[in-house]
């Protein structure tokens, strides 16, 4: 074979590759170790009306929940306008008590990965949109991650797959030769109901509770080995497939 059709032949590998393979992330305690002030916020609003929330249930029953979810389990007793209000509030004193934030251990160094590979990505989150971009902002990896999929703006968020299917159909992506990281059990369940592969990010939840939700593994961080180990996969599978087509 000639230089040129090798490297002809590279183009078009390189081509199925971008296609098909995207990283997709969700944000609190997956970017982010942002839990914490998550669950402080949500212990504020929830005082006035009785409601005592600590760490064990707030990783149950809110960790990845949408905020309608929430509203449902623990505010039933409030018309939907005050429901709104209170969720809204929180959501309002979470942005105005962010402090400093730094990104997961090994973040930079896979979005980096991802720059030199060509790979798409996006952030996948039932976070209000307003979080979402002032967290990616203070991280300073907004424009690393283009591509925001916010389940409250779709008719259906996490633990429904629409979210994840929504950020494939957006970065041109297959969910076979995909990969998701989360952090919660809405989250990964999400993601596997979407066909992909996921990597449960330990920041609350043990690797046990995210395998047995469907995770393929758990890691503390982003600099696993196994995380580049699966992607590679990924890749290869969707250049195999791409060679066959």
């Amino acid at each position: 074979m000639t230089s040129a059709a090798l490297r002809n032949d590279d183009a078009r590998q390189s081509a199925h590759e971008v296609m098909k393979t995207a990283l997709l992330f969700d944000l609190d305690g997956t970017l982010v170790d942002s839990d914490p002030e998550h669950l402080v916020a949500f212990q504020r609003v929830f005082a006035p009306h009785g409601i005592k929330l600590d760490r064990s249930e707030y990783a149950a029953k809110i960790m990845g929940a949408s905020n309608e979810m929430i509203a449902s389990r623990y505010l039933s007793h409030l018309s939907p306008i005050e429901q709104a209000a209170t969720l809204d509030a929180k959501e309002a004193d979470y942005r105005e008590n962010l402090g400093a934030l730094e990104p997961i251990l090994g973040a930079l160094a896979l979005l980096d990965f991802a720059d030199r590979r060509g790979l798409k990505r996006a952030v996948v989150t039932n976070a209000p949109r307003a979080n979402a971009e002032k967290v990616l902002a203070a991280l300073g990896i907004g424009p690393r991650l283009p591509i925001l999929v916010i389940g409250s703006e779709l008719a259906r968020s996490k633990p429904d797959p629409l979210p994840y299917l929504t950020a494939l159909q957006r970065t041109g992506a297959v969910a076979a030769h995909s990969i998701a990281f989360e952090d919660s059990l809405s989250g990964v369940r999400a993601a596997v109901a979407a066909g992909l592969a996921v990597v449960g990010m330990m920041t609350t939840l043990d690797s046990r509770t995210l395998i047995e939700a469907g995770a393929t593994f758990a890691a503390s961080n982003f600099t696993d080995p196994r995380i580049f180990e699966l992607i590679e996969t990924r890749l290869s599978s969707g250049a195999e497939e791409g060679a066959n087509t």
